[in-house]
């Protein structure tokens, strides 16, 4: 039968775990197929006829999803999901591993709607992505998701989270205390999403070290941004000359994602909303993509749909 080679890559995944101790893991899964699996740096190339490699690969995903679902990887999970897989089973679906975004350290971070799932779709197509819809659709959550998978994989090398102080007038300066003291409750849900995702110890160095900035919008200006994932939140509080300030940051290698709600915009009355505005300067640009949440999209308790439901039906007079 003709044989083939395959490269499964394993970039970002505790292969000591993987592989277990002196390759045990590996050493199981090589006795039970007659494929030739060589471990290289991020990669494992699997040669063998075409059916086998494609359970291998399986069995690998299996195992990668096991250890960054719990944390450990032992020879009888080895042993069940290599059974599994010979038996036409599996823990974990095609279509539901190719919807995960990152390994948290508490969970794995997936799209769970079909919005979600357009989401990420339109991310990894685009250089500049607008997801706009109510609060509780994930707009804001997966965005820094996509950002740290970008900075675990090597696509970037940094990531900057800008949203903008429109409460504290965006100069800040009357708010009692330091720098951050002033930003900190501004950026409190971007740290808290970061928190989710990375271990405590890391965050820290990668703020202290730049890897990692958490800004006001008023401070992107004059800047330009290389290799780097920048996301603006609460977008919908932003100018149309800081829309455009915004978007013109972005250098060679990086990605943006601009999350907000158009239907809670915080600006003086006659001050027109640059994400309003920039849906149709934007629309026909290529590059450019647009995903747009509804209620039906919202993943937070299951009451947070009754009450934007209810604001809906009172601002409607009905």
């Amino acid at each position: 039968m003709t044989q083939i080679e395959q490269k499964i890559s394993i970039e970002g995944v505790d292969q000591q775990t993987l592989l277990g101790f002196n390759d045990s893991n590996l050493k199981i899964i090589e006795s039970r197929f007659s494929a030739t699996i060589i471990v290289r740096g991020d990669n494992i190339s699997v040669k063998g006829v075409a059916e086998e490699i494609k359970s291998i690969e399986k069995i690998f995903k299996e195992m990668v999803y096991v250890l960054n679902t719990t944390g450990k990887l032992e020879k009888n999970d080895v042993e069940t999901i290599i059974e599994l897989t010979l038996h036409g089973q599996e823990i974990i679906s095609g279509d539901e591993y190719d919807r995960i975004i990152l390994y948290s350290k508490k969970d794995v971070i997936k799209a769970k709607t079909p919005t979600q799932v357009i989401y990420q779709e339109s991310v990894k197509k685009n250089d500049i992505c607008f997801a706009i819809g109510p609060a509780g659709t994930g707009k804001t959550y997966l965005a820094v998701a996509f950002a740290v998978a970008a900075l675990k994989n090597g696509i970037v090398q940094r990531i900057i989270l800008a949203r903008p102080a429109v409460e504290a007038g965006e100069s800040l300066g009357f708010l009692p205390g330091d720098f951050r003291d002033k930003i900190d409750p501004y950026l409190r849900p971007l740290y808290d999403a970061l928190n989710d995702m990375i271990p405590s110890d890391q965050l820290r160095k990668y703020i202290e070290n730049g890897v990692i900035e958490i800004v006001p919008l008023a401070y992107m200006r004059g800047r330009t941004l290389n290799n780097a994932y920048v996301i603006l939140d609460e977008a919908q509080n932003a100018t149309t000359m800081q829309m455009k300030m915004f978007l013109t940051r972005l250098g060679p290698n990086s990605k943006s994602i601009i999350t907000g709600d158009i239907t809670q915009i915080d600006l003086p009355l006659k001050v027109q909303s640059g994400l309003v505005q920039v849906k149709d300067i934007l629309k026909d640009v290529d590059g450019v993509g647009f995903i747009y949440f509804k209620k039906t999209d919202v993943v937070r308790h299951k009451l947070v749909m009754d009450i934007i439901d209810a604001y809906e039906n009172y601002n409607n007079g009905e």
